[in-house]
């Protein structure tokens, strides 16, 4: 299946729309973790981990499920494919298991928005889990990172699939 080319133009758009969204995202959510981290008003810490569960829900998901939908009918329905080449499939592999990973996080940003929202809340109870929050940042950041790089180099070639239908005579 081929998409017209002003469908092929939507997607796209949607696809880098969606996909810078849950960069910049999580860029801010970095950003309020390491405050969560290394803050020492209480107040402001209860903020930052009530404000990390409402962007997680409502644009961290929402985007990394768009991105991931989207770049998925995006290579199916033009000539990259999803199989011909191993960037694609590469880039498919970091949006797909950094959104399940977002997903099984959220569990922890919800707990810790739970704390957050006690009224008897001590930062020092919770100090492995701001940690955790931060390194799943971090992390998601690189993922975020790896997978724009693999789609402006486009490296590694084809794959052998993407080779037989290369070589494959038109009809």
């Amino acid at each position: 299946m081929t998409m017209t080319p002003r469908l092929r133009k939507f997607v796209l758009t949607a696809h880098v729309t969606f996909s810078v969204g849950w960069l910049g995202a999580v860029i801010a959510y970095l950003a309020l973790a390491v405050t969560g981290l290394t803050g020492q008003d209480a107040l402001k810490v209860r903020a930052v981990y009530l404000s990390m569960e409402l962007i997680g829900r409502f644009v961290l998901v929402p985007c990394s499920l768009a991105a991931l939908l989207t770049g998925l009918v995006q290579s199916l329905g033009t000539e990259w494919g999803l199989f011909r080449h191993y960037w694609i499939q590469v880039k498919f592999l970091l949006t797909l298991v950094g959104t399940l990973v977002l997903w099984v996080h959220m569990r922890a940003v919800s707990r810790m928005a739970g704390i957050a929202a006690e009224t008897e809340w001590l930062m020092a109870d919770s100090g492995m889990l701001r940690l955790q929050l931060v390194v799943h940042a971090a992390g998601g950041l690189l993922v975020l990172l790896i997978a724009t790089v693999l789609s402006v180099y486009k490296p590694w070639g084809r794959t052998p699939h993407g080779l037989r239908q290369q070589s494959a005579p038109r009809p």
